[in-house]
């Protein structure tokens, strides 16, 4: 059973984001999925790194768009965006030098903050987006 399961109110009305964020909950259910499944620490770990750097990737695209069209919350977005990176940036660390095991409060955190900023955070910039033609 997935750990998020997508529908419509997570969606901000922006394709191309949607489409990131759906790819983004796919990362954390097959990682959960993993964990779940017993999967070796040489299999979690490129999960881990492999959701780490389509976050950044994902985040870096949001920003160009608050950057290009002056989006007024940008600055407080941007902090989010450095958080969860940074979050998962030390467990990442901690978990590939065998301090720290992928448990189910990791997998909460990383569940949580991604619902939580998508429907709160993230629903916020849809409408800007679209009132400057982005769709």
């Amino acid at each position: 059973m997935p750990l998020v399961e997508w529908d419509s109110s997570f969606s901000v009305n922006v394709e191309l984001i949607d489409e990131q964020h759906k790819m983004l909950v796919k990362m954390i259910n097959d990682l959960y999925d993993a964990m779940l499944s017993g999967k070796e620490n040489e299999e979690l770990s490129r999960l881990i790194n492999q959701m780490s750097i389509y976050a950044a990737m994902h985040f870096a695209r949001e920003e160009h768009y608050f950057d290009t069209l002056g989006y007024p919350e940008a600055a407080e977005h941007k902090d989010e965006h450095l958080y969860f990176e940074n979050q998962v940036s030390q467990f990442e660390k901690e978990f590939n030098e065998g301090k720290r095991g992928l448990t189910n409060e990791i997998m909460q955190f990383l569940s949580s903050w991604l619902v939580n900023h998508i429907k709160g955070t993230d629903k916020k910039f849809g409408p800007f987006l679209n009132e400057r033609g982005v769709s």
